[in-house]
């Protein structure tokens, strides 16, 4: 396990003051005092949840960005880890685990999962169990490694466009293939949607990335504001299973 102490001990203090509240807004997070940067409507703020790698994962699943809900969660449990006097690791692996695709995502991606025949590929009774017992399979990730707000809102990967912001593309292109190079496993990698699948489809013409890895090209982005997702994960499953099922036989 990997951790990146460094920037969150640049914030510690500052998330050590939210500690103690039960909720928290967007009026409390995402304000100068965790922005990173910015680029005409985008802001880029600091959560702690993506400070941690699993270089061990056999599964790995890539989104855009991190969006409101899992920065919210992440921010949540980093203040309940610092209230209880937890060491930074155990800060940053709670906040991680906490967070990772959390909400109605997580509960979506996971029903696709097990469609796909990972349960089976991975030896366990449902694809849920990546979550909890069995996380030391899993790496969860961004291609843009922090959250990005476009006019308050999740971006989600259109205003704009990736390779049209310096500072997307920066996350991307550069700081986005350094975090998978350091994988151990032969992993089944699986790109959320039509603009992260992009970003690899682009990496990997440029050989930025292991030729070693399994990827499971065309699964739909598992938010629900995906209206189309079943429909085009219905039309894909038989396809998603044969890769799964290729990438089991050659762990």
């Amino acid at each position: 396990m990997i951790f990146h102490e460094a920037r969150f001990e640049l914030f510690y203090k500052k998330i050590e003051q939210l500690s103690h509240q039960e909720s928290l807004t967007k009026q409390d997070l995402l304000t100068g005092k965790f922005l990173l940067n910015t680029q005409g409507d985008l802001e880029m703020y600091y959560s702690p949840h993506n400070e941690y790698l699993n270089p061990d994962a056999k599964i790995v699943i890539v989104g855009i960005t991190p969006g409101w809900t899992q920065m919210k969660t992440a921010f949540q449990q980093a203040g309940n880890s610092l209230h209880n006097g937890h060491s930074i690791p155990e800060i940053l692996r709670s906040a991680k685990k906490a967070a990772s695709f959390s909400g109605s995502m997580r509960v979506n991606l996971i029903s696709m999962l097990d469609g796909c025949g990972v349960p089976a590929a991975l030896g366990v009774n449902s694809s849920e169990t990546l979550f909890y017992d069995k996380w030391d399979l899993l790496h969860t990730t961004s291609v843009i490694k922090y959250p990005v707000f476009h006019q308050y809102k999740n971006y989600t990967g259109h205003r704009p466009k990736i390779e049209h912001s310096s500072l997307l593309s920066y996350f991307a292109y550069e700081i986005f293939p350094k975090e998978l190079g350091m994988l151990k496993n032969r992993s089944l990698i699986i790109p959320l949607g039509k603009t992260v699948e992009h970003v690899f489809v682009m990496l990997i013409a440029q050989k930025e990335l292991p030729a070693h890895h399994q990827y499971l090209f065309g699964f739909p982005h598992p938010s629900g504001a995906n209206g189309h997702r079943k429909k085009q994960f219905e039309e894909q499953i038989q396809t998603f299973q044969k890769i799964v099922e290729k990438w089991a036989k050659q762990l």
